[in-house]
């Protein structure tokens, strides 16, 4: 049985769809991920339309991340105050990257411009989090040392309005999340990503958050911030297929759900190389699409 995507203009398999929403969405509660930097490549893959991807998958992304998030309420780790400042400074990066969008849409170079995107953003997330969990895996085991306080967390206290998070135990100015989360709003309108996999390593190398705090606050970021990506997206380009969306609900509310039950159970740095793998996996074949010549490079068709 196939179902026909009414913006996408094609027929899918729905069970293949909701499966694929469910493992993204299981990926997106454990790793604390949107999920859209592998489920838009992976929409890509299976015949969907580019543009369409990238404008269906954030509504996908903000049902996934509700579900996480309910999770992480229940174990009080969602930084409200912090994601607030993220919220902020994403709304404003996806007007922004909706206008680069619409740009690229217009000079017909969008499906070139979102792939060499994410081969760039891919193979380097990809690469640093495959090198980091190496070195977590075999680096001998070290005696507990006492915390030291960072010099970009003092030279984050001393710009202008510098305020206390309370939940992330931290002390610095609102302006590097504002910026942290402006970049993320861009990525997350012109890649159709959550901004999770570049979001969860910033906050917890760049802020200095707690680990156990980090995933919850990025998820709740990613709600607000693809919400208005999609809305944008939706108006501005009618590229939001209700249809496909609803399919990839299906599947990513309830794999969110058992992916944070697995994430508590696995170990971090295994899970992380294997996440690695299947970044740098998803790159390989984006980056083989990009550099292969076409099999037909001229399509001819009647012009009414």
């Amino acid at each position: 049985m196939q179902i026909y995507l009414p913006i996408a203009e094609m027929p899918v398999d729905p069970l293949v769809v909701i499966f694929m929403g469910g493992a993204v969405g299981f990926l997106s509660g454990m790793f604390g991920v949107g999920g859209g930097f592998l489920m838009t490549p992976l929409l890509i893959f299976y015949g969907i339309p580019p543009a369409v991807a990238v404008g269906t998958e954030a509504s996908q992304i903000v049902a996934s991340s509700v579900s996480g998030v309910l999770a992480h309420l229940k174990r009080k780790t969602v930084d409200f105050q912090m994601g607030g400042f993220l919220v902020a400074g994403g709304a404003v990066g996806a007007v922004i990257g909706i206008i680069i969008f619409r740009y690229f849409r217009a000079i017909g170079q969008i499906e070139t411009f979102i792939a060499i995107a994410y081969v760039v953003f891919l193979g380097l997330i990809g690469g640093l989090m495959l090198l980091e969990s190496m070195r977590a895996l075999f680096r001998p085991a070290e005696r507990p040392r006492a915390r030291r306080k960072h010099r970009s967390a003092e030279w984050m206290a001393a710009m202008p309005f510098a305020m206390r998070f309370r939940r992330s135990q931290l002390y610095i100015s609102p302006i590097p999340p504002i910026i942290l989360g402006f970049f993320v709003g861009v990525l997350s309108a012109i890649m159709g990503v959550g901004g999770g996999f570049i979001m969860v390593p910033a906050m917890i190398y760049l802020l200095h958050m707690p680990t156990n705090v980090v995933i919850g606050t990025s998820l709740f970021q990613i709600i607000f911030v693809t919400a208005i990506a999609t809305m944008l997206h939706a108006a501005a380009n009618q590229t939001v297929d209700v249809v496909l969306a609803l399919l990839l609900l299906a599947g990513g509310v309830i794999g969110a759900q058992l992916g944070v039950r697995a994430g508590l159970k696995l170990k971090g740095e295994q899970l992380r190389a294997l996440l690695a793998l299947v970044v740098l996996a998803v790159c390989a074949r984006l980056l083989f699409g990009l550099v292969t010549p076409p099999a037909s490079p001229f399509i001819v068709e009647a012009v009414s």
